[in-house]
Order: C-alpha cells, then structure tokens, then sequence
C-alpha cells in the first residue's frame, strides 16, 4: 500500500509512522535529552506499547521505523522530522541538534513505503513538525521559535507554492527557555476540521484572529493542568474527527473535550509523554488521513 496524503490534522488516520523506543531509550540520560525526573525507560516502553494498540485499534495501519541501538531516544517521537503532504513527504531539519540525524531514519522509512519525497528543509533553516499545523488543506500554520527559524520557513513555502498551500509564520514566545521545548503544537490540538483545543495564554494573538476568522470552534484547555503535565494534557491525537488519544490523568481537561463532543482515550503516559515532553501526537508521523 503506497497510499499517503495528510493535510489535516484530524481526518481519519489510515496509516502512520512510528519507532519503538525500547532499545533507543534504553540508556538515555536524562540530563543530556531534557527528561523530567519521572523518566524510566522501562515503563515508557510499557506506556508506549499500550499508545500503539490504541493507534492500531483506531484502524490506522503502523510502519515502524527500523530499531537499532543508534542513541537517538528522541527518535520515538516521529511527528516531528518530517511532514506529510497529499504529493509527498517533506524532510525536515531539526532545531534540536541530538536529532539532526532522524531525518535520515525517516527518509528510509518513506523509501521503504513508496512514498516520494517532494522537498528537504536544508542548513540553515530548520522546521520542526511539532511547529507545523494545518489550519485548512491550503493553509499550514508554523510557529517560529527555539526549534523552527525563518529561514526553514520561507524554504517551507518555496516547496508548498506550486502545491497551492499558503505558509504563515507566527512568533512563540521563549517561555521556560531555550532547551525546553515549546512547539506550537504545545499550545494547539486540532480535535476536528472545526474544533481545537488551546492553551490561551500562549496562542500568538494573529493565529488566535485567524482561527476565529476561519470559524475554528476553541476549547480552553484548564491552565492548572497545562501546568501539571508541562503541556502535555493539550497534547492530544484524533484518530477521526472527535475521536482522540490523550493522557491520562487530567481530568478536567478530558471533561472539556467530551463537553464539546468528543469521545476521548486516555493511557498512563508519566514515564514517556511527561517526562520526555512528547504527547500522543508526537509519538505519530500520520501519512495518511481520509
């Protein structure tokens, strides 16, 4: 199956990219890759096991990326070296120097899948997929910050030009500094065409108008739980519109979701998502939604 295009970020996933972080984390520092002290590999590999049979459970196909003990821990979060669009995947370039080398792991993988390869972010410019949001099939929001840089995205709008697709770049703010990571995926979930989830004190102004503009319905996500989980109870993954994966544990969070119509799967996700600052969504590169 050579099936791919994802310009959305909530139609039904049919097929997605991951990598199991069994031996990759398994001697991962926390001091070196910025985990919390809840880290443990041991029960992150458990977690993420649960997460995967949620993913396949959903109906979506998983190619797993090759294991291998080649270091990267940060390469079981795969949304974010690459981005899919509906003529090919484009190769991203990571603002975080540890994970320069997965863009290569997913080029391989696209190989492996028939997918073609319509762009490559290149130095200097860098593009990190958990700054990359599709507001509509022809419009992809990119926040520019520590991870992602002008200059990754005006290469960004050169490669989705002759695609039709309108770029627009929106300032994050430095927020806890420069190793933290504040993508801004961090601070939005789509959850349907219509429906997103947000954190509002650090949506960009200009992208909370054109959201607005757009007609895009906005849940308010409870700033004491933002504050709990680092974010990651914003972090959340449709498997279909209204349908979605989220971490357990942030109850009033969950309840906002179901108040708006959504029907929500939470898995315990301490030693992995938490500590490691990577949610459902970034656990998942989606090549193909329909």
């Amino acid at each position: 199956m050579s099936a791919f295009g994802s310009q959305s970020m909530a139609l039904p996933l049919k097929r997605v990219i991951m990598r199991m972080p069994d031996r990759v984390m398994a001697g991962a520092e926390r001091d070196v890759w910025h985990y919390g002290p809840q880290f443990d590999p041991r029960r992150a590999s458990e977690q993420h096991r649960v997460f995967a049979g949620l993913v396949a459970q959903s109906g979506a196909d998983i190619t797993w990326i090759r294991d291998g003990n080649d270091g990267l821990s940060d390469s079981v979060f795969t949304h974010d070296p690459s981005l899919v669009t509906d003529k090919g995947a484009i190769l991203l370039r990571m603002g975080k120097s540890l994970r320069l080398d997965e863009t290569d792991l997913h080029h391989e993988t696209y190989s492996q899948m028939d997918v073609p390869v319509l762009g490559r972010i290149i130095a200097p410019g860098t593009v990190e997929g958990g700054d990359c949001v599709w507001v509509d099939s022809k419009t992809l929001a990119i926040g520019r910050g520590v991870r992602t840089n002008q200059a990754g995205i005006e290469q960004m709008s050169a490669i989705l030009e002759p695609l039709g697709v309108t770029v627009l770049g929106f300032d994050l703010p430095l927020w806890q500094g420069e190793e933290a990571c504040l993508h801004l995926m961090s601070i939005i979930s789509p959850l349907a065409e219509d429906l997103a989830l947000v954190h509002l004190p650090l949506l960009p102004a200009a992208f909370y108008q054109l959201l607005k503009e757009r007609g895009i319905r906005l849940i308010a996500a409870p700033e004491d739980e933002f504050a709990a989980s680092n974010g990651l109870n914003l972090n959340v993954l449709p498997t279909a519109p209204y349908e979605v994966i989220a971490v357990a544990g942030f109850e009033k969070t969950k309840a906002a979701m179901e108040a708006a119509g959504c029907t929500v799967t939470t898995f315990e996700a301490d030693a992995l998502c938490i500590a490691c600052e990577g949610g459902p969504t970034c656990l998942t590169r989606p090549v193909f939604r329909q």
